[in-house]
């Protein structure tokens, strides 16, 4: 068992920190969030696996652990950070249109991040995200459509290339 789960790890250890970089905006924020998923997976990893599940279990760990950030985060006082510095790999070839596409993500809600994240970068189904998620379908949906919107008006040059996508397009 030791074994599955340390190549699991080894397999899956960037997916996951580009995901939880695109859930946090930080470098160090997304670090700390893949390990205690990790940790939190690495508990229950004879359960994961028998369901055979384990990316999905991880993923959704990472949205209810980057949800339960902000939550605290908002509570408290911001730290000052360094916004500089090594950042995670994007799926945007220019420097300029990554901190385009990063700016405008931070400026989106937890939530409809969360949905782009697992909609658009995970490649998974309205209903996949929904239950990752621990929402409706439609929730989903209308989440997907605004954040969408809103990225649009933030970075628009960046998302032309979403628009020739069908299950993107423009409502």
């Amino acid at each position: 068992m030791r074994d599955d789960f340390e190549q699991w790890v080894h397999a899956r250890s960037r997916a996951l920190a580009r995901a939880a970089y695109l859930l946090t905006g930080d470098v160090h924020l997304a670090e700390d969030l893949v390990q205690e998923t990790l940790g939190r997976v690495a508990q229950h990893w004879p359960r994961v696996v028998r369901k055979g599940t384990p990316d999905a279990y991880a993923h959704q760990v990472m949205n209810n652990l980057a949800i339960d950030g902000w939550r605290r985060r908002s509570r408290r006082p911001q730290e000052v950070t360094a916004q500089y510095g090594e950042h995670a790999p994007s799926p945007t070839e220019s420097p300029v249109e990554r901190v385009a596409l990063r700016d405008a993500l931070l400026r989106l809600t937890p939530m409809q991040r969360a949905v782009l994240l697992l909609r658009f970068y995970e490649d998974y189904s309205e209903s996949q995200t929904a239950h990752l998620l621990g929402c409706s379908p439609n929730t989903v949906k209308s989440q997907t459509r605004h954040a969408l919107q809103r990225l649009r008006e933030l970075a628009p040059d960046v998302l032309s290339e979403f628009d020739h996508r069908p299950e993107v397009a423009r409502p």
